[in-house]
């Protein structure tokens, strides 16, 4: 994992003045360890909800992951979920738009994985739940959406998937991440959000947080160049490459690091906030 190196708090780095709208991921990025936001994050979302800036949830998250966290910091507003294929009301609990992989499309994908590698097994985040093959491993206990079977069977009828999950438990993530890069290229869009676990997150050609994002702030008269993002990995290169201003945490993955005009602090720190913070004093 690359480490950058960032000013006390990675803002002299661009310039800019005041955002209009910040938009970070959580995971790694705007929440701490344990998944927790801490005070002094509580107190940047206030600040900008007081400033009158828009503060929007960018994440690879599912909705039901999201709902916690928006109890935590209060939050209302818009969020990204699923790498970009929903855009979320958290206030009213509402999915705004959806945007859904063919079946045909997420078994050809299936198909020209396994005939490169073995071991693949796949699991769905769909608008009616969570399913998955018998062999998929978890990570997570999804609760009562333990809908098991054969791919084929588990699109019929179409659940309506937001995200293909695709594991292997042997070799690593970037080697699966580079096999899928090149057998899926355009059909469907693959990343990850995370080096612990060997798992491909697959999207329709075309979802990425950048693009939900940038059809989200231009719904809100909000100009690319007013955007502030922040990330930490590989499902976070477009956005940080799209928004006006990009910032990678430090100790965040290259790809992410490299798309980014400057480094944050990390989130261990507050990073966010810390940038956030001196934005919003200029």
């Amino acid at each position: 994992m690359a480490t950058t190196t960032s000013t006390p708090a990675g803002h002299d780095a661009v310039g800019g003045g005041r955002p209009r709208l910040v938009a970070s991921d959580l995971d790694g990025t705007l929440l701490g360890p344990g998944g927790v936001a801490s005070p002094r994050t509580l107190a940047m979302i206030a600040a900008c909800r007081a400033a009158g800036v828009h503060v929007v949830f960018v994440t690879g998250r599912p909705v039901v992951w999201l709902d916690p966290v928006a109890e935590q910091t209060g939050h209302t507003g818009a969020a990204i979920c699923a790498n970009g294929a929903l855009v979320y009301d958290a206030g009213r609990r509402e999915v705004l738009s959806a945007t859904t992989v063919a079946p045909a499309d997420v078994l050809e994908a299936a198909a020209r994985l396994r005939r490169r590698l073995d071991g693949i097994t796949v699991a769905l985040e769909t608008l009616e739940g969570f399913r998955k093959e018998p062999d998929y491993v978890a990570r997570y206990d999804w609760g009562r959406d333990r809908d098991r079977g054969d791919l084929a069977t588990l699109l019929d009828p179409d659940p309506g998937v937001v995200k293909m999950l695709v594991r292997r438990e042997t070799g690593t993530v970037e080697e699966l991440l580079a096999v899928a890069r090149e057998e899926l290229e355009g059909l469907v869009h693959p990343t990850h959000s995370g080096p612990e676990s060997p798992m491909v997150e697959i999207s329709a050609l075309g979802v990425s947080k950048a693009a939900a994002l940038a059809a989200h702030a231009a719904s809100l008269g909000v100009a690319q160049e007013d955007v502030v993002a922040f990330g930490d990995m590989p499902n976070d290169v477009e956005m940080l490459r799209w928004a006006g201003r990009g910032f990678a945490m430090t100790g965040g993955h290259p790809e992410a690091v490299a798309a980014a005009d400057a480094a944050a602090p990390p989130s261990a720190e507050d990073g966010v906030a810390q940038v956030v913070e001196a934005l919003l004093a200029r």
